[in-house]
């Protein structure tokens, strides 16, 4: 049986400026995601010279994880910590595209989203459920809530 006895795993180190190490203090206590705030932290403590296996126990994900962000991190700063946009699925309703065949259709069928439902499947050719219309609505309505008090 083999062993190799002394060889210390390469440990990459990665040197913060005092703005990096700032803003990574900051994401890790308040960064708005749980995500964010798990990858700063994991940069922070691969700065103090630790092994990426050392923290993705520490953390409780994955050593490889542990790498992504540690290149991801190498190449677009803080900033690359963030969940890349695009992720999930698409809505089927399209705020620029929809907005106004959904307008008329409530406005016209006010007491019967159901009825609105149908006439929009058949107007947009998508086929969805009365729940997805109310999300799409009170998504629609809270976004220009918004603009309006702003």
């Amino acid at each position: 049986m083999c062993q190799t006895v002394g060889i210390m795993p390469r440990i990459k180190i990665v040197a913060l400026t005092a703005e990096q190490r700032a803003a990574l203090e900051t994401g890790a206590k308040y960064g708005s995601t749980p995500t964010f705030r798990l990858r700063c932290q994991a940069i922070l403590l691969k700065s103090q010279e630790r092994t990426s296996l050392a923290v993705a126990k520490q953390l409780g994900c994955c050593e490889m994880s542990v790498n992504d962000w540690m290149k991801r991190f190498t190449q677009r700063g803080v900033d690359g910590l963030n969940v890349a946009p695009g992720r999930g699925r698409k809505s089927i309703l399209q705020t620029k595209s929809d907005l106004e065949a959904v307008r008329r259709a409530v406005q016209k069928n006010r007491q019967k989203i159901s009825l609105a439902k149908a006439e929009l499947n058949q107007e947009l050719g998508k086929d969805f459920c009365t729940v997805t219309l109310k999300r799409f609505l009170k998504k629609t309505i809270a976004a220009t809530n918004a603009c309006e008090s702003a």
